[in-house]
C-alpha cells in the first residue's frame, strides 16, 4: 500500500475488541513515533507505551474525570465512531483500547505540541499498514494532575519538567471501517 493510501485509509476508531496488539507491532509503532521530526532536532519529547489493557483503561478513566464538555466548539463528531462528546455517559477516554502511548514533552518549549503530533502522526501511520486502529487523544496533562496521575509518572521516570501534550490509543476495531469522508472544498489552494 502506498503512503497516500495509508493516509486515506487511516480513521479515527472509537470501538475496540479486547484483543491485545502484539509487542513487535507497539516496538515497530514507536519507533516510526521516535522518527518523528522535531523541532531542531531537539528530541525534547518522550513516549510511554502502557501495553497493559486494565492500567490502558484506569488511565482512560482519569482522562475523563475532569472533561469539562462547555469549553467545546462543538457536539458532535462521529455517528459511527462516537466520542465521548457524541455520548456523555462513556467513562474511558481511551473507548476500551487496550494499549496506549502517552507522549510527554518538555515544559516550557515552544513547539513542544508541534512535535508531540507529528509523534502521534507516525505512530497512527504505521498502525495503519500493520491493520491496527488507533486515534490520537487529547487532555494529557489533565490527565496526570491528581495524585494518582503523579504517582504514575514517578513510577514511568517520566522528568519533572516534562508533560503529557496527547495520547494515541491502538487496538482493532469492533465492527465495520467507517467510510472516508468527502473532503470539503476550497481547503487546498496552489499559488504560483
Amino acid at each position: 500500500m502506498s503512503l497516500i493510501d495509508i493516509i486515506k485509509n487511516r480513521h479515527s476508531i472509537r470501538k475496540y475488541t479486547d484483543k491485545q496488539i502484539s509487542r513487535e507491532d507497539l516496538e515497530l509503532i514507536l519507533e516510526a513515533g521516535n522518527y518523528a521530526p522535531n523541532a531542531g532536532g531537539g528530541q525534547r519529547s518522550m513516549m510511554v507505551a502502557v501495553h497493559n489493557a486494565e492500567l490502558t483503561a484506569k488511565i482512560g478513566r482519569m482522562n475523563l474525570a475532569k472533561f469539562d464538555r462547555s469549553t467545546l466548539l462543538g457536539s458532535y463528531v462521529s455517528k459511527e465512531q462516537p466520542s465521548c462528546i457524541d455520548d456523555p455517559t462513556m467513562k474511558n477516554g481511551f473507548y476500551d483500547a487496550p494499549a496506549v502511548v502517552a507522549v510527554f514533552c518538555q515544559n516550557g518549549f515552544a513547539f513542544r505540541v508541534a512535535d508531540a503530533f507529528c509523534m502521534a502522526e507516525n505512530m497512527i501511520l504505521q498502525a495503519t499498514e500493520l491493520g491496527i486502529s488507533s486515534c490520537i487523544i487529547s487532555r494529557g496533562e489533565e490527565t496526570f494532575a491528581s495524585d494518582e496521575g503523579q504517582k504514575l509518572l514517578k513510577e514511568w521516570n517520566v522528568p519533572e519538567n516534562y508533560s503529557a501534550v496527547c495520547f494515541v490509543i491502538f487496538g482493532y476495531i469492533d465492527g465495520e471501517q467507517p467510510q472516508t469522508k468527502p473532503r470539503k472544498a476550497n481547503r487546498i489552494k496552489i499559488i504560483e
